[in-house]
């Protein structure tokens, strides 16, 4: 299929992979990566959406709670500049396994926290692994995903990201009364645990292996398992199609003239983009609580209803991204993100529609424009440094994750208003478009820049 079987040397993985019809096996990767990523959104996000109730229940007020999220961010970021190199090194599944073990049990813990302190101790090193989830499930699909089917499929696993989102909002707006904030914990924790059964129905990626050792003996095996009709030449040397030769450098060859601009765009982008996430994720439903008025429960309700705008914005930013230039997509779509974040805070969340419409606008922009932002990230680089690339563009955002929930508590320490402090948040937003501009003019266009090497045989 994929391979030149005259000449008995070489057989192109990429390619075997991209010629390759969707099947059942790409469609239960897909099912599994999926359910890891609602897994691990759910995990992120329910902590902001109940951080009131857990400020309360541990005696305090939700500013006491800003060390918390603090720690949340700055294990984030160590976890995003360690992990994905590790599953460029060892694999995607142990590192996968890892995190699901790690954040699991320490979600678990969490739960029976006596104070502050403990909580921001043991959210922070939760943080490490729950960050690296993302980055590795994302490279994990992409790279077992055929070409023409690749975008769309990353956003789907990214939908159910959001979905684990959706899902803590619907469970604070229905059953925090019930379970308490402890009982977020425990489910946060125990489920991810069961999860690790499906890690051992999945082989590791195919292109994964055929970079670390072309002349591994399981990579002819996994061929066959996948197309048992595919002939496979004695000797056959394996490669992954025209990408450059795989550099010593590892993940570091992302500095090199080759990546730098794009690496320095990338990191500089998800820098605002992942702090102004961060930010509204864990502070905007204690705005609007504490400077508006709107009770916790009803403003998870109206995320419920936002969340929809977020999964219509991620699944048309995954069918046009196959369609037209990516670049300017993603510009236009933080362009109007950016309007909407500046009209949160200046529709009264008591005028129901007007105030749902604007969380919606906002959701679909926001969630699919960094959807656009993970795909091209994840796409940009070659296999042995896709999880890097995108984790450690993913590290620069954490840095943003730690700078700009503190601002968020400070703002409310200094008494800013709400119109205010939507008005500066907007902001970082125009920034994000003018950066993906300048990142698709220095790249042509292309996601991961201008060929700079000729087609490779096959």
């Amino acid at each position: 299929m994929a391979a030149n079987n005259a000449t008995g040397e070489k057989f192109d993985v990429a390619r075997f992979i991209d010629e390759r019809p969707v099947g059942a096996r790409e469609y239960f990767l897909l099912a599994i990566v999926s359910v890891i990523l609602f897994l691990d959104g759910f995990d992120m996000y329910f902590l902001g959406k109940i951080l009131p109730a857990i400020a309360e229940g541990l005696g305090g007020t939700p500013v006491d709670m800003q060390p918390v999220v603090n720690y949340q961010q700055i294990g984030m970021a160590i976890g995003a500049f360690i992990m994905p190199p590790l599953a460029d090194r060892i694999g995607r599944k142990p590192v996968l396994a890892l995190c699901l073990a790690g954040f699991g049990s320490l979600s678990l813990w969490a739960a029976f926290s006596d104070g502050f302190s403990m909580l921001s101790v043991l959210r922070g090193i939760s943080g490490v692994f729950f960050s690296a989830m993302l980055p590795v499930g994302l490279a994990f699909l992409s790279e077992a995903t055929p070409k023409a089917r690749r975008a769309l499929f990353m956003s789907i696993a990214l939908v159910c990201f959001s979905g684990g989102n959706l899902g803590s909002g619907v469970m604070v707006a229905w059953f925090l009364e019930d379970i308490g904030w402890e009982g977020f914990f425990i489910i946060g924790g125990a489920v991810p645990l069961l999860a690790l059964l499906l890690l051992l129905m999945v082989r590791e990626s195919l292109a994964f292996r055929v970079n670390r050792n072309p002349a591994d003996p399981r990579i002819p095996a996994q061929i066959r398992a996948l197309d048992p009709q595919t002939p496979i030449p004695a000797g056959a040397v394996f490669h992954m199609g025209d990408q450059d030769e795989v550099s010593p450098l590892g993940p570091l060859a992302m500095f090199g003239k080759r990546y730098l601009p794009q690496t320095v765009l990338l990191f500089a982008l998800c820098f605002f983009s992942l702090g102004n996430i961060a930010l509204l994720a864990n502070w905007l439903a204690t705005f609007m609580h504490e400077l508006a008025g709107l009770p916790i429960e009803t403003f998870a309700f109206y995320m419920i209803i936002g969340y929809f705008g977020g999964a219509a914005g991620t699944l048309i930013m995954g069918w046009l991204m196959d369609r037209m230039n990516p670049y300017w997509l993603i510009t236009g779509y933080f362009l109007v993100d950016a309007a909407a974040i500046f009209m949160i805070g200046q529709v009264p969340p008591q005028t129901a529609v007007a105030f749902v419409a604007a969380l919606i606008v906002w959701n679909f922009c926001q969630v699919g424009g960094q959807t656009g932002i993970n795909n091209m990230a994840t796409l940009a680089y070659p296999p042995e440094m896709r999880s890097s690339g995108l984790g450690w563009a993913g590290g620069f955002g954490r840095l943003g994750g730690i700078v700009f929930p503190a601002l968020g508590g400070q703002a409310l320490v200094l008494g800013l208003s709400l119109p205010a402090i939507m008005s500066i948040t907007a902001v970082p937003a125009l920034m994000i478009a003018a950066l993906v501009f300048a990142l698709g003019v220095v790249n042509g266009g292309k996601i991961g820049g201008r060929s700079k090497t000729a087609p490779a045989a096959h």
